[in-house]
């Protein structure tokens, strides 16, 4: 006798219910995938790219809106701050490396971030092709964005104004490209490398070229405006004393990226923790339906199961024919809830507006393979009653009675 040929006709049999109960199993486990897939890739994002940078100094405003904008490129800057007073920061005795950043303009959608030398030591950049920037105008992409924007070696393009859109467009200067990235694994990826003086440059009509040294880059930092510091201390005891510092005796404010970040990934938390408990709901009711399906059709086969015994069958196989049949369609409401989930994000990612924060499905967590054992519980425990009623199962009345 085989017991999965015997399990799946009669789970076609009864194929209507079989695929209400596949599709509740699905459903739910297809959120859980995604809210794992999502989660996941969140926290790792938000950790790659905030490594090693101990402190954000930028205009007052949210903290959080400057981490995002200056660590993270997904959202608007809280304004600038004197570059000046940024410099004088950069030299406190308890700061390691202070990387200015200078931010305005975008080129389809992917941010120009203007800075320094100090940057690449930051993030450890090395390059793939050509080289750093030299010099006012010149740029080093990253790998993602040269990938999807064909930009290569010695092309020209025009910069916007503005963090998003390509509505203002300089057109009376044009960015050329030096070097593209090796891929890093983080923001960098997804950023265009210059220096401040070509940021300054795109507002000006006139602006002497400056050179990329460590004497033109004081310079460059020592004059206007600059959007934020990203900034390492030198030693533990400056994690008390230099945000203190900052907020208490400048315009400017002290952000902790290590703070702000487990904030954002709190607040997050919430929808996470609410799809989570519906994905759940979604899942009991489905061990309902199972459970419901399978009992009555127990009241239905009783005369089958009898003439099975009689022809050999232990009541431990019938028991286990019962339990085989909740448990496949689990197993296959969960495989095809995890292919469903990472469809889904694979789908929401291709339409997700921030290239810097970008999702995938072609991934995979451990926890899913959790969701499996999950939906094997669940196929198990909403048909143990029913298959418990293959002991209560009189052959001799069953077989005797008129059907």
């Amino acid at each position: 006798m085989n017991i999965f040929t015997i399990s799946s006709k009669n789970l076609v049999r009864n194929k209507l219910t079989t695929i209400l109960n596949i599709i509740l199993v699905a459903f739910g486990v297809g959120i859980l995938s995604i809210l794992f897939l999502a989660s996941n890739q969140i926290g790792n994002k938000l950790e790659k790219n905030a490594k090693d940078i101990d402190l954000v100094v930028g205009a007052k405003g949210s903290p959080l809106q400057l981490i995002l904008s200056s660590i993270y490129h997904i959202d608007y800057p809280t304004g600038n701050i004197p570059a000046k007073d940024a410099y004088q920061l950069a030299h406190n005795p308890m700061v390691k490396r202070a990387v200015p950043l200078a931010l305005g303009d975008n080129y389809n959608g992917y941010r120009i971030v203007g800075t320094d030398t100090t940057f690449s030591h930051l993030y450890g950049l090395s390059i793939q092709r050509g080289g750093f920037w030299q010099k006012d105008l010149e740029v080093t992409i990253g790998s993602t964005v040269a990938s999807e924007s064909k930009l290569k070696i010695g092309d020209s393009f025009f910069g916007a104004h503005g963090l998003t859109g390509n509505g203002d467009i300089h057109k009376q200067h044009a960015y050329l490209v030096k070097g593209i990235l090796k891929p890093q694994g983080n923001i960098t990826d997804n950023l265009i490398l210059t220096n401040i003086g070509s940021v300054y440059k795109m507002h000006e009509e006139k602006h002497e070229e400056s050179h990329h040294s460590p004497a033109a880059e004081a310079k460059e930092i020592n004059d206007k405006q600059i959007t934020a510091l990203l900034i390492q201390y030198k030693s533990p005891m400056s994690v008390i004393l230099f945000p203190r510092m900052v907020n208490q005796s400048t315009n400017m404010q002290a952000a902790s990226p290590a703070m702000e970040s487990a904030r954002l990934f709190s607040l997050i938390g919430v929808g996470i923790d609410t799809l989570q408990w519906f994905a759940v709901f979604i899942m009991a009711i489905a061990a309902l339906s199972i459970f419901i399906s399978l009992y009555n059709a127990m009241k239905e086969r009783k005369y089958d199961l009898a003439v099975m015994r009689c022809l050999g069958a232990s009541k431990s196989k019938l028991f286990f024919l019962v339990m085989f049949e909740g448990i496949l369609v689990t197993l296959i409401g969960a495989c095809l809830g995890l292919l469903i989930g990472h469809i889904a994000l694979e789908v929401i990612g291709a339409y997700q507006e921030s290239s810097q924060a970008k999702l995938t499905g072609l991934t995979a967590v451990p926890q899913e393979v959790y969701l499996i054992w999950i939906g094997l519980f669940i196929g198990a425990v909403a048909s143990l009653i029913p298959a418990m009623q293959i002991y209560k199962v009189d052959i001799a009345a069953t077989l005797t009675k008129d059907r």
